[in-house]
């Protein structure tokens, strides 16, 4: 199974590698686990590519270190630019979670800070049972009315624990002002450091690319904005049709690159309109 997960994200890559002669290669980035994707980060730290490598255990609904204290040694090796964290933080769900997480997250921001590494820092609000009673269950009601304020109070709690990330990779809005609102938020003063640099990106979470376009039309060309990072959204159908055999490798590739040169030229064209 491990060897199929290597060789998928092989396939990945290799799209990623057909896309970039069509892109500003200069904001072209890579993000891929060390198990999976060693050869990957090395090709692409080689390439003078932008690299990221997780430092959460993956499939854990409570942020933890893939390798423990053993963390740092590890991000050294892989020798990327940017450690991104994946994590679930409701500022109304358990509170001794989010301190156990918080605390463990400002320890990570320290060892970036110390290391010369930059933060990555992929916030997700999941849904209360309560929360999504209160919008009578719908989802859709959830992500434009209840999320965006969940939002802007999770990343101001995690500031104040000491996590000083140098890019939020959020859940995209509709509403450029709630986006507004967590540009805000990211570069508010009285960190250890300064936060006037510090960007967000907007994550792909798996929708469609109609979806993902409406979330980057609230954000492309604002203040702070820095762009998108898309993952399922451009991979998942053409590696599931080269695995079933319904398309041929090189095509898989070059659909994944078709998907990443489109949603690059979307985001240019409109941070210039």
């Amino acid at each position: 199974m491990a060897q199929d997960v290597g060789l998928a994200k092989r396939l990945v890559y290799d799209g990623f590698l057909a896309a970039v002669n069509s892109i500003d290669a200069n904001y072209a980035g890579i993000l891929v686990d060390e198990e999976a994707g060693k050869e990957i980060l090395k090709d692409a730290s080689k390439a003078g590519y932008i690299t990221a490598c997780p430092a959460e255990k993956s499939g854990e609904a409570e942020f933890q270190f893939e390798y423990g204290e053993k963390f740092s040694m590890h991000l050294d090796a892989m020798g990327v630019q940017f450690v991104k964290v994946l994590v679930r933080y409701n500022p109304e769900g358990d509170t001794a979670l989010n301190e156990r997480q918080a605390l463990r997250l400002a320890k990570l921001s320290l060892d970036c800070d110390q290391s010369g590494r930059k933060m990555m820092f992929e916030l997700l609000v999941p849904s209360s049972d309560a929360q999504l009673a209160s919008v009578s269950g719908d989802r859709k009601r959830y992500d434009l009315e209840v999320r965006p304020g969940l939002t802007v109070r999770a990343m101001r709690e995690l500031l104040s624990a000491g996590v000083e990330p140098d890019i939020w990779k959020l859940e995209g809005v509709e509403d450029p002002k709630a986006f507004d609102s967590f540009v805000a938020v990211a570069r508010s003063p009285g960190g250890a450091r300064s936060r006037a640099e510090v960007g967000i990106i907007i994550l792909g979470r798996g929708e469609s690319l109609e979806t993902v376009k409406i979330w980057m039309k609230a954000c492309a060309g604002r203040p702070g904005a820095k762009g998108i990072a898309v993952g399922r959204t451009l991979w998942e159908e053409p590696v599931r049709a080269y695995e079933s055999g319904r398309m041929a490798r090189e095509a898989a590739a070059g659909e994944i690159a078709k998907r990443f040169i489109d949603l690059c030229a979307f985001w240019k064209v409109l941070s210039s309109s």
